[in-house]
């Protein structure tokens, strides 16, 4: 396995494998890796002959007062598991390689990003999208594999693709969660010991809501009632939002009469967790 650290020589690399006809699959992540991440590195293993993930915590996505200087790290461990699971080079760029001296570019995704998590994180998807544009253009991978918790960010990357002509296939995989049912997230690491219990309420909300669904309750207020009041009987939560959107536009909508997804972002204590359920197709 090899880390490459500038862009210019993950450049070098990418195009020598493609003059040589070989494929690229490229997990982009900021670290600290759980089993939701080693899942999407097997995907992108099955799909590739070389294995590319990045570490990269990308400051543009942060908003005043989040948790960019604590956001968990650990170098050591993320590249012993890279070994593990049979990555083949890990992009560790610093800031000075990804946004350096004057820098001033940055990607908008419109219209998908004005609900849910671009409503209380105003500058976050404009530091997503142009940060995985940037990555796109360095790893120059034929694929790239996100996993499907955060999926308004799917969303938002698939709707940059297409709008940019991307050369990439775009690849969502499912949740991976704890035995419990919680979705695996870097930002557990936050929980106290005492939160957990708390925590459950998200998935927990979800499946409240996906039996609604299947009892025949297709009115989205009843069921975002239902899911808020549920969550709010936990002690330490607090709703961000909850929503059901369509899943291509991220609009709201009132009844469910095309694929929706019912998504949630909640403070439990000081960590903010987001998990999603789309009606009809998770069981």
């Amino acid at each position: 396995m090899e880390i490459i650290k500038t862009v210019r020589d993950m450049q070098n690399f990418s195009e020598s494998l493609r003059l040589r006809g070989k494929r690229i699959a490229f997990v982009p992540t900021m670290g600290y890796f759980h089993n939701g991440h080693l899942e999407l590195m097997k995907e992108g293993k099955k799909r590739s002959d070389c294995l590319v993930t990045s570490i990269y915590v990308n400051p543009t996505q942060f908003g005043p007062g989040e948790d960019l200087d604590k956001y968990p790290r650990d170098f050591e461990r993320d590249e012993r598991l890279s070994r593990d699971v049979g990555v083949d080079v890990i992009f560790y760029p610093p800031n000075s390689q990804m946004y350096p001296e004057n820098y001033q570019t940055y990607v908008n995704v419109e219209n998908v990003t004005d609900n849910l998590c671009g409503l209380t994180r105003p500058v976050h998807f404009r530091g997503v999208a142009t940060v995985c544009a940037k990555l796109f253009n360095i790893v120059k991978p034929h694929v790239t594999i996100f996993g499907r918790k955060d999926f308004q960010q799917l969303v938002v990357i698939k709707r940059m693709v297409t709008d940019l002509n991307m050369d990439i296939e775009v690849v969502g995989m499912p949740t991976v969660r704890e035995s419990d049912g919680l979705a695996m997230s870097s930002r557990n690491a936050y929980l106290k010991e005492d939160e957990r219990e708390s925590a459950l309420s998200l998935s927990r909300s979800l499946r409240l809501a996906g039996s609604l669904y299947d009892q025949g309750q297709c009115d989205a207020g009843v069921i975002i009632k239902k899911v808020k009041d549920f969550i709010g009987k936990h002690p330490g939560t607090r709703i961000d939002y909850v929503k059901i959107c369509d899943v291509e536009t991220m609009k709201d909508v009132e009844r469910l009469e095309r694929k929706s997804v019912l998504a949630l972002a909640v403070w439990v204590g000081a960590p903010r967790l987001i998990d999603n359920y789309v009606f009809g197709e998770n069981k």
